[in-house]
């Protein structure tokens, strides 16, 4: 059964702990607790100054940016970001998110359902 929700209704984890992630808010969109088998679809919000962490893992994700500016950090350097970018992350690459203007940066991020959370 197709499950019908507004983003708006999903409850909003504050990722943040002033050192590594800064600033940083996560709904998950989509995800086990919607029935999906293999993947989650997450929306991050950073606020002007936040960052994810920097980090890799043994999975590959995809990025989405709606709005904002910002910049991924990646082996080769910083990418500036904004509305309309599509990023893929391969497994194991090291990499951040931030964000580098004066409103909230919001980005979809798409992972194997077992990293939802």
């Amino acid at each position: 059964m197709a499950v019908v929700k507004r983003i708006a209704g999903v409850p909003a984890k504050d990722m943040s702990n002033g050192r590594e992630v800064v600033g940083t808010t996560k709904q998950v969109l989509i995800g086990s607790g919607e029935g999906a088998p293999t993947f989650a679809v997450r929306l991050f919000t950073l606020s002007p100054g936040g960052h994810t962490p920097a980090h890799g893992h043994p999975f590959e994700h995809g990025v989405i940016v709606l709005r904002g500016e910002g910049e991924v950090l990646t082996p080769e350097g910083p990418r500036s970001i904004g509305p309309g970018t599509v990023v893929y992350v391969p497994p194991g690459e090291h990499h951040q998110f931030r964000n580098a203007g004066k409103e909230p940066l919001e980005f979809l991020c798409v992972v194997p359902v077992r990293v939802e959370g």
